[in-house]
């Protein structure tokens, strides 16, 4: 399946029925009084988060949605049927916002998380709505009222907890099969991944995390060039970001270091956010390197590229060093689960505008008189 990250839709909620002006007619009854019913509320347009879907592709080619509108009222005492609803699925990690303010206008991070992207609108009054003991025979009635419409645009920016950032050809690809169960392909040639890749790594029973892998980035990626720029939004939900450099690489005359310094510097010019996120030195394809010369060029490159932050020494190919580091990455994302999660501490002495009132002879507060 083809995988699309953005997408232009517009939707409409459907108009509400029309109320009716109607007279009860009856054998013998002269003055039956007005009956008219009021018509129907439109439908309403949903959008729901789908965990199974990770692609917009479906509304890359349907661009028009529309809710059905209410029906209008009838005589008899007799309301107008709703509309029916519809429902947009939408993968998890979708962002509705305006296509022309640009406003962010709803998130979906949860699987099964629904929201209402357009009401419907309401029914019209029948003439027995205005009836009194003045107006005992209106032939009053109101329009249904429109339905929202809006113009939207969708962006997916994948859920992972880490994310792969290096230049083409560095074994992101290699690395994410090692780990986890997601198959992308792999070649000897640059810009062999051409979108997304998420994959789910296993560390123990119940302990697992989410990677993901985007298309390699060259300098220059931050004005438009190769392919990593239309993907690194993907990795501004990461918790971590795994810097893989090749150690090894086919041309001689390449220097790593000068490569890794670039992906920074795009990093930076891309968005200040995602730079100053927790990242992490990955040195791959040292299988390739000579056992004796491996601890010198590895010493090397952190003292040129002036890292003080963690490294990791491993062959994606051969799986050397794989398992050390996705059980540290594990303690890592598992640390900043624990922080997000936990409520933060409020001291009751100074709950409100004020501080409040505090009572010495409550044990709570009898080690501050003591100090």
């Amino acid at each position: 399946m083809k995988f699309v990250d953005e997408a232009y839709i517009d939707i409409a909620a459907g108009d509400g029925g029309n109320g009716c002006v109607s007279f009860r007619h009856e054998k013998y009854k002269e003055f039956g009084g007005p009956n008219g019913g009021d018509g129907g509320r439109g439908g309403h347009v949903f959008a729901v988060a789908d965990s199974n879907l990770n692609t917009l592709v479906d509304f890359r080619y349907a661009r028009r949605h529309e809710a059905k509108r209410g029906e209008h009222g009838m005589g008899s005492d007799m309301f107008g049927a709703a509309g029916t609803d519809i429902t947009l699925r939408v993968p998890v990690g979708t962002i509705f916002s305006d296509q022309e303010t640009g406003e962010v206008l709803y998130e979906l991070l949860t699987p099964g998380e629904v929201v209402t992207i357009a009401k419907g609108g309401d029914g019209g009054f029948g003439n027995m709505r205005f009836k009194s003991a003045i107006n005992r025979a209106p032939r009053q009635k109101t329009p249904g009222w429109p339905g929202e419409r809006k113009s939207l645009k969708l962006e997916l920016k994948v859920l992972a907890d880490v994310g792969l950032l290096g230049m083409p050809n560095a074994g992101k690809s290699t690395l994410i099969t090692a780990v986890s169960n997601a198959r992308p392909k792999i070649a000897d040639y640059p810009f062999t991944t051409l979108h997304p890749n998420l994959g789910v790594v296993r560390v123990g029973p119940e302990q697992s995390f989410v990677i993901a892998d985007i298309p390699g980035l060259i300098e220059g990626a931050s004005e438009g060039a190769g392919l990593g720029h239309l993907f690194l939004r993907h990795l501004q939900r990461t918790r971590l970001l795994l810097h893989v450099v090749d150690m090894a690489p086919f041309d001689e005359s390449v220097d790593p270091v000068a490569q890794a310094k670039a992906i920074v510097g795009e990093l930076k010019k891309y968005d200040a956010a995602l730079y100053d996120k927790p990242r992490w030195l990955v040195l791959n394809k040292l299988d390739m390197v000579p056992t004796e010369e491996r601890a010198a060029r590895v010493k090397d490159f952190v003292k040129r590229f002036k890292w003080k932050g963690p490294v990791f020494e491993i062959s994606a190919l051969t799986r050397e060093g794989c398992e050390p580091l996705i059980k540290t990455i594990f303690q890592h994302v598992q640390a900043q689960q624990r922080a997000e999660n936990t409520p933060e501490e409020i001291d009751l002495r100074f709950v409100g505008d004020a501080p409040a009132e505090v009572d010495p002879r409550d044990p709570r507060f009898a080690d501050d008189e003591a100090k």
